[in-house]
C-alpha cells in the first residue's frame, strides 16, 4: 500500500515553547491513523501544522509531494481538509449553504467535487434539516455538518480533531460508522481523539503523544492490549477486537 502523506521529524513551537517535538508519523492511502494522547500534548496543535493554519519545522509531503511552502487553500484544494475540534460551522447559514461552501472550498472540478446527494445519504438528518440554521442544529447534528461539508470536496487525506467529543454514545457510534464506511471507499484518515476505545477500535495503526512527543506507537489491535495504553487511556481495560 502506497503512503499517502508522511510528516518527518515536525516541531511546533509557540514563542519559546515547542508544542510538538520532532513528530514522525504516516498514513497509508485508504488507511486509518490515530494519534491519542491526554489534553495538551500537541494533538490539536500537530493537525494545526499539518494543514497548515500554524508554522513548522521538518518536513510533511503528501503523495510524495513537499507542502511545506503551499498555503492552506491551496492543501483544501489538493486534498487535505481538516474537520476542527470546534467545528467553525456558518451558524447564521443554513445547513445545505454550509455544505455548498464545502465544495466551493475544496476549489476542486465538479468531476471530482463529492456529490451533495451522497453527503444526504451518509447523514439523513442533514437532508430533513437541510433548510435550518446551523445554530438551531444539536451537538450530533452540528458535527455531522461538519463532517458533510469536509466530504463535499471529496478529500484523499481527511483529518478530524476529536469527533467524538460531547457528543451522546449512539451518535459517536453513527460518526465512527461513517469513519469505518469512509476507509471501506479509500479515503485516508488521520484521526485525532481522547477517546482512545472507539479511535483503537476503527484505526489500523496509531500514535501515543506525550507532551509533544511519540511515546508510544504500533498497530492499533497491538496498542489497544498494551498495558502502558490500557492502565493510562483506556481505564484499565482491554479493547474487545471490532
Amino acid at each position: 500500500m502506497s503512503v499517502l502523506r508522511r510528516v518527518d521529524a515536525l516541531s511546533v513551537s509557540y514563542g519559546k515553547v515547542e508544542a510538538v517535538h520532532a513528530v514522525s508519523l504516516t498514513v497509508p492511502e485508504g488507511g486509518i491513523v490515530t494519534v491519542i494522547g491526554p489534553n495538551g500534548a500537541g494533538k490539536t496543535t500537530l493537525l494545526s501544522a499539518i494543514v497548515g493554519l500554524l508554522p513548522s519545522r521538518g518536513t510533511i509531503e503528501y503523495n510524495a509531494v513537499n507542502v511545506e511552502g503551499l498555503s492552506v487553500e491551496e492543501r483544501v484544494a489538493a486534498g487535505l481538509v481538516l474537520v476542527p475540534e470546534k467545528r467553525e460551522l456558518f451558524a447564521t447559514m443554513t445547513v445545505g449553504d454550509n455544505l455548498a461552501l464545502g465544495a466551493f472550498a475544496s476549489r476542486r472540478s465538479r468531476e471530482t467535487a463529492a456529490p451533495l446527494d451522497d453527503v444526504y445519504r451518509r447523514f439523513p438528518r442533514l437532508l430533513e434539516r437541510r433548510t435550518q440554521l446551523a445554530a438551531t442544529l444539536s451537538g450530533g447534528e452540528r458535527q455531522m455538518l461538519a463532517l458533510g461539508r469536509a466530504l463535499m470536496g471529496r478529500p484523499k487525506l481527511l483529518m478530524m480533531d476529536e469527533p467524538s467529543l460531547g457528543l451522546a454514545p449512539l451518535i459517536v457510534r453513527e460518526i465512527y460508522s461513517v469513519i469505518a464506511d469512509l476507509k471501506s471507499a479509500g479515503v485516508a484518515i488521520l484521526l485525532v481523539e481522547q477517546n482512545a476505545r472507539a479511535a483503537l477500535q476503527v484505526a489500523d495503526y496509531g500514535y501515543v503523544l506525550e507532551t509533544g512527543e511519540v511515546a508510544i506507537e504500533g498497530e492499533a489491535a497491538a496498542l489497544a492490549v498494551d498495558s502502558r495504553v490500557v492502565d493510562t487511556y483506556l481505564g484499565g481495560r482491554v479493547v474487545a477486537s471490532a
